[in-house]
């Protein structure tokens, strides 16, 4: 199928950034500092970030469902369109019982598919995007039976991307000169059984027309398939058949390949040739699929994947539905023990007398601090980490999601929950959601330090 052709991270990153238009910012602080370390220019880097967030969202699934829905409607569609096919060579032949007029089943054979090929020209013609209405049809039926909610925007993306490279109007064409290619090839399968099988009589018939002139149309409908092998009826057979049924076999089999000629010509062959010309413009855009860097949405994540030094805490707005921090713990081998601060005040003493064996790692206060401590546990985890983290403050989702990463890199993680400073007392409320917090993060926390245990790995 030629979707699969289409680069997941490039699909991924425009569906994100639409949900990002549409819901607001996602929460990805670990996710850029991934991708910044993994270095390259700035698409590069986007693209990551892309694939790192589709897995932890599960974006990257919707897309094997959305693919493999996309793949079942095709199958449905050319299911169909094989069906509507043979019905086409049944009501243009019929049983038998009845003389076939040549001029009705050409009709019957041919008319829609003229009249949709000439739909797909203008379109063509005109900039739209060709056999648009049979191209919606699947990307909404491959939507459907996709059935995952999280990929409700991989179809707008899909169009987006391949729009941008000029490559939609191919796409659309290909499905639907493909469809009706099936379509007419069915039914040329079953008009040969039909005529192999069955005794047909062909006539031609008119009232209002000239008969030389009727029957010159039909002479000219049969040059083109004459020049491939096809036979065409001469003079004398015209003028018979426009009067009465001529029973000989000649006459049948004249008939019946002239019709099958121009079925051929002027059916299959246009549609073949244009389903192999937007299969090569096709296979040749795909070099040009690219992400538009200068829309709104990668322009933020601009600044975002090459950040500057700031305070930690929170500087955009909320999204609607809130990212929640997961913690979880090293897998790779790690030795060593650490403390760190997030977020103290200068009038707080640090670091404490610690015992030998523990590394002190400062305070926490620039997000520069905080990524190059991250990239530095990344490459030598600890085995336990101790985080102080100062009560008063309320517990934002910037720091919780710090609390998370630093949980990552490390064996063992508690959260020390610092005293109040002399003479001052702690909110009792806020103490609260802290430890909800903390509860959901699933990381142990105490108002004490865990020194011993940071030392020597128990209590």
């Amino acid at each position: 199928m030629p979707l699969a052709r289409i680069p997941d991270a490039l699909w991924l990153a425009e569906a994100l950034r639409l949900a990002e238009e549409q819901h607001g910012p996602l929460e990805d602080t670990e996710f850029c500092r991934l991708a910044c370390s993994g270095g390259g220019d700035l698409r590069q880097r986007i693209l990551a970030r892309a694939g790192l967030l589709a897995r932890r969202d599960g974006l990257d699934l919707a897309l094997q469902h959305w693919r493999q829905g996309a793949g079942l409607g095709l199958l449905l569609l050319a299911g169909l369109a094989l069906l509507s096919g043979a019905g086409l060579a049944f009501a243009a032949l019929g049983d038998g019982a009845r003389p076939v007029n040549l001029l009705w089943a050409l009709g019957s054979l041919l008319g829609l598919h003229l009249l949709t090929l000439l739909g797909w020209a203008l379109g063509f013609v005109c900039g739209g995007a060709a056999g648009s209405a049979l191209g919606r049809l699947w990307l909404g039926l491959s939507g459907r039976l996709a059935r995952d909610s999280r990929g409700a925007l991989l179809g707008p993306a899909l169009s987006l991307l391949l729009g941008r490279a000029g490559l939609q109007r191919w796409a659309l064409g290909l499905f639907s000169h493909g469809l009706w290619l099936l379509a007419l090839l069915a039914a040329l399968l079953l008009l040969l059984a039909l005529l192999a099988t069955r005794r047909y009589g062909f006539v031609w018939e008119t009232t209002l027309l000239p008969v030389d002139s009727f029957a010159a149309l039909i002479q000219a409908l049969g040059t083109l398939p004459a020049l491939l092998g096809f036979p065409q009826p001469d003079l004398e057979l015209l003028r018979a058949s426009g009067e009465a049924v001529v029973g000989g076999e000649t006459a049948r089999q004249t008939w019946a390949g002239w019709l099958l000629g121009v079925f051929v010509v002027y059916g299959l062959l246009p549609r073949a040739l244009l389903a192999l010309l937007c299969l090569v413009r096709w296979q040749h855009g795909l070099n040009n699929l690219h992400l538009d860097l200068e829309q709104p949405g990668y322009s933020r994540l601009r600044e975002r994947l090459l950040p500057s030094s700031e305070r930690l805490g929170v500087s955009d707005a909320a999204p609607p539905q809130l990212h929640q921090p997961q913690a979880g713990h090293a897998q790779a081998a790690s030795q060593g023990a650490l403390l760190v601060a997030v977020e103290l005040d200068d009038r707080r003493p640090w670091p404490p007398a610690l015992p030998a064996g523990v590394t002190d790692a400062g305070i926490l206060d620039e997000r520069s601090q905080r990524r190059a401590l991250l990239e530095q546990l990344s490459r030598q985890p600890p085995a336990r980490l101790l985080v102080a983290c100062d009560p008063r403050r309320s517990p934002d989702r910037g720091t919780l999601a710090l609390l998370g990463e630093l949980a990552r890199t490390a064996a063992e993680t508690r959260i020390w929950l610092l005293p109040a400073p002399p003479g001052e007392t702690l909110d009792a409320a806020r103490l609260g959601d802290w430890h909800a917090a903390l509860a959901r993060l699933q990381l142990p926390a105490a108002d004490h330090a865990a020194l011993t245990w940071l030392e020597t790995g128990h209590d």
